[in-house]
C-alpha cells in the first residue's frame, strides 16, 4: 500500500532503534574531550569523543577564518595523545598556523582554570582578530575528575 509505513517490530526498525541506543548509550558513558572557544565576540564548546584513526577527523569552522581540529586518540597506547590544530581557512586551501599536542592522559591541574592546555590565543596573519581555547577532559559518567 502506497504511504504504508514498516511495522514497529519489523527488523529494519529494531536495527535502526539498536545502534541509535548504542550510540546514545556509548557517548553517554565515554571520556569526552571539551575545547571552549571564544573569536569575535563568541564563545562556544566543541566535544571530541575518541578515534582509532586521526584521518577521518573532521575541521570545525570558527567565523570565517578559522577551523579548528580536535583529534583524540587513546589507542594504540604508544600513539595515545590529544592533538589541536588551528587552519587559516584561506582561498587556496587550510593554511596551518597553530599545533598542540598533548600526552594522554594529561597532566591535571596545570591550566589554572584552564583545564589541561591552558588558555590559548592564535591571531590572524591578516585580519588581526584573536581565537583564544582551552581543553578538558569530561570524565566518563559515573567518575568523577
Amino acid at each position: 500500500m502506497p504511504g504504508r509505513r514498516p511495522a514497529i517490530d519489523s527488523p529494519t526498525h529494531c536495527c535502526r532503534w539498536l545502534a541509535a541506543a548504542l550510540v546514545v548509550a556509548f557517548s553517554a558513558h565515554a571520556e569526552t574531550l571539551v575545547c571552549h572557544l571564544s573569536y569575535g565576540g563568541e564563545t562556544r564548546s566543541l566535544e571530541a569523543l575518541p578515534v582509532d584513526s586521526p584521518y577521518a577527523v573532521p575541521v570545525h569552522a570558527i567565523g570565517s577564518y578559522f577551523l579548528f581540529r580536535m583529534v583524540f586518540q587513546k589507542d594504540p597506547p604508544d600513539l595515545a595523545a590529544i592533538k589541536l590544530y588551528v587552519f587559516a581557512n584561506r582561498d587556496n586551501g587550510p593554511l596551518p598556523i597553530h599545533q598542540a599536542t598533548h600526552c594522554y592522559p594529561p597532566a591535571t591541574g596545570g591550566g589554572a582554570g584552564y583545564g589541561f592546555t591552558g588558555r590559548n590565543r592564535v591571531y590572524e596573519p591578516i585580519r588581526d582578530g584573536e581565537l583564544e581555547y582551552w581543553c578538558e577532559l569530561s570524565p566518563p559518567a559515573g567518575r568523577t575528575p
